[in-house]
Parts: structure tokens; sequence; C-alpha cells
């Protein structure tokens, strides 16, 4: 099923007990997008296409700032100024050309939500704001398929997955308010962004291979400071 290249490609997803050329040639067939190119989203592209995703959707329209890279650390001081997703493209066919890209170099809005997410098995909430996560959710189930889920701020992380195979759904967790305001800017700790992304990353693989448990109706929290993690069900 796989070609002696991709073998080699794969070679130590291929040694995990269980984990046989099928569940590689199902990845090689998922399509997910993910909304935004940040310090979540750059983890999440960078092992989903390594780890050969056949398709990744990227949604994204900001430009690489020098706040940016202690956390975002696909970007170097050489792509200030350029479009997050034609750096972020041009890292990923260099990792993995067998994975195929859409960009979409705009803004995940109600306007265009409906038209982007067609075709996708698999949503990926990589956002920094309520008001984008309500939205993602809503288009989750719309289109029933699941949405992966991870936020940061300061120490604290936190990630679940919501509407997959009728669980709870992010408005369970948070319900929706009229005022969906919060910070444009708030502190994170670079190394968090990578663990909560690695992890979005590896929910994904999982709810596409059919291995492992998955995340659902209960939230991972885990506070760097204090080295503590728990999980919160709901």
């Amino acid at each position: 099923m796989l070609s002696s290249e991709e073998k080699e490609l794969y070679s130590r997803h291929l040694l995990i007990k269980g984990f046989t050329e099928e569940h590689q040639k199902k990845l090689s067939e998922a399509k997910v997008l993910v909304i935004g190119a940040g310090g979540l989203g750059t983890p999440v592209l960078l092992y989903l296409a390594g780890a050969g995703i056949g398709k990744l959707g990227i949604v994204e329209y900001d430009t690489i700032q020098l706040s940016n890279l202690p956390r975002q650390v696909a970007y170097s001081k050489k792509d200030l100024g350029q479009l997050k997703t034609e750096i972020i493209r041009e890292k990923l066919n260099f990792l993995n050309p067998l994975c195929e890209m859409d960009v979409y170099n705009d803004t995940w809005a109600s306007k265009n939500a409906s038209q982007i997410v067609g075709g996708y098995d698999i949503l990926i909430d990589c956002s920094d704001n309520f008001e984008t996560r309500y939205l993602s959710n809503g288009i989750s189930k719309k289109f029933n398929i699941p949405m992966v889920y991870g936020a940061v701020h300061e120490f604290e992380g936190q990630m679940s997955v919501f509407n997959y195979k009728g669980s709870k759904s992010y408005t369970d967790l948070f319900p929706e308010k009229e005022d969906q305001s919060s910070e444009k800017h708030v502190g994170v700790i670079g190394p968090l962004a990578g663990i909560i992304g690695s992890m979005q990353a590896a929910e994904t693989i999982k709810i596409i291979t059919g291995l492992g448990n998955i995340l659902t109706n209960r939230l991972f929290i885990i506070s760097l400071k204090h080295n503590r993690i728990q999980y919160m069900n709901f």
C-alpha cells in the first residue's frame, strides 16, 4: 500500500504496536482545516504535515511580526512582514512534499467559513478569541465534523475535542454570550503553545486512525507554572 519511500518516511509510525500501513493510508487520505497559523497553528501544521496528512487547509490573514518569534518558531527574522500563510506553506513543502496544501489568506468569518470548510474532515481551531471559536464550533456542528480545540494564556493551556460522534460542544463548556470581547494581546510562555499545539495534532491523528481514546466531554488543563495537569468533565 505504501511506496518504499513512504515506508521509510513513516517507519517510526509503523513500529508502533497496532499501527499499520492502513492507518498511515488513512492519514494520507485525510483533509484537515486549521484555523490560525500562529502559536498553536504552527506546531499543529508541522506535526500533521510530518505525519503524512493528505491535505491541509490553512486559514490565516496576518503577517509575521517580531513579537511572534518566541512562540511561533516556524518563522524567523528573515520572514518579518511576510504573510504567515506563504511562509508556512513553504516550510511544510520542504518538510513533506507529499502533503497537499490550500491556503486562505483571509479572516475566518461567517461570510466565508461555510465555503472554506466544505470537503474537510476535521476542523482544528488555533485561534485566540472567543468570537472565532464560537464560529468554528457552529461550523463544526453544521458540517458534522469534529472540532479540535486549544487555547493558551500565560502559563496555562487547555485542549478538548468537540462535536465528535455526538460528543458535547464548545458551547456546553463555554455558553455563548452577547459580549464576546477578549484581549487582542495576551501574555504566553512560548513552550506552552508548542505543548498544546502538539496535543491538538496528536488528537487529530487519533481521530483519523481510530487509535486511542479521544478527549471528548473532558477538558485537559495544564499549568506550566505549577507543574500541574487536570481534567475537567463537562
